[in-house]
């Protein structure tokens, strides 16, 4: 598994996170942290373990800017919807377009997004922290903290 932009190299602006010094080990580590209960209430019943990103874009790509900075953007998308991405130092990464299979999105000229519109729902923001907690949980046990 990959994502768009895994060629991205960025420094991570805030290294509370042992290990996670690039886009690439954030998604390896998030593959782990994924779940049903981090996904989006109204993909929930779609989600599984082979299909990990499903519904995790809004969370997953706050989390991306908290450590590596940039913006977050979104795509409106036809069927509804806007599937948020990261913008960092010149670049552009997706952590979770995995979940559109082949089809390609159109990075260019998405809006940006904001954290409080987002985490205006208590949902989505609960989502956020769970992915958070699992993200340390999971780099503490294979530091040799936990």
């Amino acid at each position: 598994m990959s994502f768009y932009g895994s060629e991205t190299h960025f420094t991570p602006v805030e290294t509370q996170i042992p290990g996670i010094n690039s886009p690439q080990a954030l998604y390896e580590a998030l593959l782990e942290c994924w779940c049903a209960e981090s996904c989006a209430p109204r993909m929930r019943e779609s989600w599984s373990p082979e299909n990990p990103t499903l519904g995790q874009c809004s969370v997953t790509a706050f989390l991306a800017q908290d450590l590596f900075g940039g913006r977050v953007r979104g795509i409106p998308l036809p069927e509804g919807g806007v599937h948020c991405f990261n913008e960092a130092c010149g670049g552009v990464f997706d952590l979770t377009d995995g979940q559109f299979g082949a089809r390609r999105l159109d990075y260019s000229n998405a809006a940006l997004q904001s954290r409080e519109r987002h985490f205006a729902d208590p949902e989505k923001y609960q989502r956020y922290l769970l992915l958070w907690q699992r993200l340390r949980a999971i780099t503490e046990r294979e530091a040799g903290h936990g």
